[in-house]
């Protein structure tokens, strides 16, 4: 276990969540997938004085293996509660009406970020994995 790290965003969530006894509790834990630590995952926030959050995920295992910080923190940065349910629906059929073309929104953008199971997320992939990651998507679209 290392020490208890000096998170530099005082007022970001993970100074909230990232307590002594959850940083005992899990500073010494490595996700499977790609060896990803709390200290990676909150490294923005003990770096910097302006996150908000000040966490990323290293990949899936994160989720689980972190969930006393991620969850939440996820909870209340999104106002949900504890037993919600996320539910996706990517029926294009069921989208109803249009942009009120009086909302004084000039553009906007979907980011969309998926990972593939046994690989970890950007943050936490090695250049080797992306190579290897790189050459799958190759080779299955190719096909």
């Amino acid at each position: 276990m290392s020490d208890f790290p000096e998170i530099k965003s005082t007022h970001s969530l993970v100074a909230k969540y990232v307590t002594k006894p959850i940083w005992e509790k899990l500073s010494g834990v490595k996700t499977e997938t790609s060896g990803f630590t709390l200290a990676k995952a909150i490294a923005c926030a003990v770096e910097f004085d302006n996150q908000h959050c000040g966490i990323y995920a290293g990949d899936w295992d994160s989720y689980k293996v972190f969930a006393d910080v991620f969850d939440p923190l996820i909870q209340e940065y999104h106002g949900i509660a504890a037993d919600a349910v996320h539910t996706s629906d990517m029926d294009v059929g069921k989208i109803q009406g249009n942009i009120d073309p009086t909302a004084p929104v000039h553009s906007t953008r979907i980011r969309v970020g998926r990972s593939i199971d046994g690989f970890g997320l950007s943050l936490a992939s090695p250049r080797n994995k992306e190579l290897v990651l790189k050459n799958l998507c190759q080779r299955l679209l190719l096909t």
